[in-house]
């Protein structure tokens, strides 16, 4: 057993959660998953400290693995690969090389039952050939000439080798489109970029070279260099490559853009912010490597299996050249029959069905924006049967917007002034105010074209609003309590109503009357009540987790299909893991979509945690899974393609098990003497081959995957 093996199967038998030991052990919870998935090993110091915990010698840890030497126990292929610049391009027989670890049990398997079969055939024809020599001495010229036809192997084991090297051949070019999702991402970046100096000069650089803090500028049909904010001019940026999404995004000041995208029309400046292996396409390369060298728990079942069947299929050779031999008493038959199932039996197959299926499916995934950080994490998204959305920021926009505006009306139906006024008014309150409802209305204000005026007399009531004087007009905006403090009659139930709604209402005052009444909302994502439809058509229960009131999150919840019982609101921070660790504890496989920081211990104590592509760093570091359009569509695009993804698998591994249980009897002549058949090594290898290349053929199937309910 590997020491990744029995990491995982100590970790499992002490019942505690990759979670949990992370935290025991001081460190990150995706340092252990890359320990148990052989990605990379632990430190001495570690691996001391998990011997104390699991109450073993760490000799007896140690001897438990073939040391590689060669290679540091804290550094994985991957991760060193990770700090080479995202612009260089890197060959698939690289990429190979970096994964080689997917692939290395079935390779090593793949040999020693070719080699066996082949060095049996040849070390017989040598022997023969001998006998031959004896025989022509002898004048026994024709007995020599029936040895020969009898027991001359060398063509068949120069066939062997040239039919596996055509399998091999035929294999790896199928393999090599699995690859194709990092080739594309590597070749999205520029090799070049323009560099505007302080004086206004331009110069061409090697993307390289370029610093943080510098300015650069970027003309239309060329690719953003590097990630940064924009400094001056427009532009529509085509994002498609990143996030998925066809429509160009509008860019001004301000806004940022990220390296590998393309400038569709305008012209414009950035500063750099981010730039080598630290920019957006950098580290997706990162997540998609990552998750391709690592294993599914899936994976550990087919090496298991491999591990079992190589030593069975020996001794089955071996049993067959018994039996033929004391049937037959022929060396000829009994030799080609222990050969051909040494042959057909090669488990490269069975090797291959686990971590081609994962390779195209990671890369699938970070075609369509959603970036798997390791195999466990696809695999174990297929089985979810409760998803907790965090409202802000996941299922609502997460930014405030005004979404109302009444003018009060005086006793006799007028109004009190027009909309463009009351805008006015609130702008020349809402200008020195701090708050994020302030904000929302700025913003309101600016797009509409209003202009803020000077006010007096400034003051900010706490929890209440804030007070100002205009020439001779007092002015205010607060809530009602700030109102009814001010004599100001607001009408009954206008602010339950708002509230009802999921809104919060801004009243606005002039000398002692009110003078109408702006209500500011976080908004709901427009695809948020489709994603949640979609997500219940896969049969799984959708919660809503927030620390916002139940009022305002029942609101929302109404507005998206969820019903009051599928809502907990007035949830502090540290309670949200709380929360899903009880769902957990009533047998439900749990996954938590969040952005925040608070949302952070959430995202690790699931079983699957999903951030938002916008949201904070700690909230993706923390998630196994980031969706880079920070689209809830993807939730359910990303389940269907891990559902996906785990059947291919299946059939992969039902398929390499089949084809083994026919072969092998076949080959060792179970059915000669009722059909005459009998399967020569030569076929066998031509059979072998054939099996592994209608297996990557069907893994390559999941690069046309599209999903039902979630289609764009």
């Amino acid at each position: 057993m590997e020491l990744y093996e029995k990491l995982y199967e100590l970790r499992r038998a002490s019942g505690m959660s990759q979670e949990e030991l992370a935290e025991k052990l001081g460190v990150s919870r995706q340092a252990v998953s890359k320990w148990e998935s052989g990605a990379t090993q632990p430190e001495l110091s570690k691996l001391i400290e998990l011997s104390k915990l699991y109450s073993v010698s760490v000799d007896e840890l140690l001897s438990l693995e073939h040391a590689k030497p060669e290679q540091d126990a804290a550094e994985s292929p991957v991760q060193s690969n990770a700090e080479k610049a995202p612009a260089e391009k890197l060959s698939f027989r690289d990429f190979c090389i970096q994964h080689k670890k997917i692939i290395g049990g079935a390779a090593v398997a793949l040999a020693a039952l070719i080699a066996v079969g082949a060095t049996a055939s040849v070390a017989w024809s040598l022997y023969a050939m001998f006998i031959m020599a004896d025989q022509l001495a002898a004048g026994q010229v024709h007995e020599a000439m029936m040895t020969g036809m009898d027991n001359l192997y060398f063509e068949s084991a120069g066939t062997i080798l040239s039919l596996v090297t055509v399998g091999k051949y035929l294999e790896t070019r199928s393999k090599s489109k699995t690859g194709g999702a990092i080739e594309a991402l590597i070749d999205l970046a520029p090799k070049t970029a323009t560099v505007v100096a302080d004086d206004g000069t331009e110069t061409t650089v090697d993307v390289d070279s370029i610093l943080p803090g510098q300015v650069l500028r970027v003309r239309p049909g060329e690719s953003i260099p590097v990630d940064g904010v924009v400094l001056e001019g427009s532009s529509a940026v085509d994002e498609s490559a990143l996030t998925g999404e066809s429509i160009p995004v509008e860019k001004v000041a301000g806004n940022t853009v990220n390296a590998a995208t393309v400038n569709r029309t305008g012209s414009f400046t950035f500063r750099a912010t981010r730039v080598g292996a630290d920019t957006s396409l950098a580290k997706i390369i990162q997540l998609v490597e990552d998750a391709n060298a690592t294993k599914a728990p899936i994976a550990r079942m087919a090496d298991k299996v491999a591990g079992v069947f190589v030593p069975v299929v020996f001794a089955i050779s071996a049993v067959t050249f018994a039996v033929w031999m004391a049937l037959t008493g022929s060396m000829n038959e009994a030799l080609t029959s222990a050969v051909a199932v040494l042959v057909i039996s090669c488990p490269c197959a069975l090797g291959l069905a686990t971590p081609v299926a994962i390779m195209v499916g990671t890369g699938k995934g970070a075609e369509m924006g959603i970036l798997f950080k390791s195999a466990e994490a696809l695999e174990n998204l297929r089985s979810v049967g409760t998803v907790v959305l965090d409202k802000t920021g996941t299922v609502t926009h997460g930014k405030p917007a005004v979404t109302d505006i009444v003018v009060a009306t005086h006793a006799d139906g007028s109004s009190a002034m027009s909309e463009k006024a009351l805008l006015k008014l609130a702008a020349a309150l809402e200008r020195s105010s701090e708050h994020p409802l302030a904000e929302a209305i700025m913003a309101e204000c600016e797009s509409r074209g209003i202009v803020a005026r000077m006010v007096e007399d400034f003051a900010a009531v706490p929890g209440r609003g804030v007070t100002a004087r205009e020439g001779q007009n007092a002015i205010a905006a607060g809530n009602v309590r700030l109102m009814d403090e001010l004599g100001v009659t607001v009408p009954t139930g206008l602010a339950e109503q708002f509230a009802a709604e999921g809104k919060t209402p801004l009243f606005f005052a002039k000398n002692g009357e009110l003078a109408g009444t702006i209500a500011v909302a976080d908004e709901v994502k427009e695809t948020s009540a489709g994603a949640i439809a979609a997500l219940r058509s896969l049969g799984v229960d959708v919660r809503m987790l927030t620390g916002d009131n139940r009022v305002t999150a029942e609101a929302i919840a109404r507005r998206v299909g969820l019903s009051r019982e599928q809502v907990i609101a007035d949830v502090l921070p540290a309670d949200k893991e709380r929360h899903v660790r009880e769902l957990q504890d009533v047998g439900s496989k749990v996954a938590m979509v969040g952005d925040g920081i608070n949302d952070s211990p959430a995202l690790a104590r699931a079983d699957v945690g999903l951030a938002i592509g916008t949201g904070a760093d700690i909230a993706k570091e923390g998630a196994d899974v980031v969706l880079m359009r920070s689209d809830l569509m993807d939730v359910a695009r990303a389940i269907e393609l891990s559902r996906a993804t785990i059947r291919n698998i299946k059939q992969d591994l039902f398929w390499a098990l089949f084809y083994n249980g026919i072969g092998i009897p076949l080959a060792a002549g179970v059915f000669f003497p009722l059909t005459g058949w009998q399967l020569s090594p030569m076929f066998g290898a031509a059979a072998m081959s054939l099996s592994s290349v209608c297996v990557v053929s069907n893994a390559l199937r999941l690069r046309t995957f599209t999903p039902s309910v979630a289609v764009k």
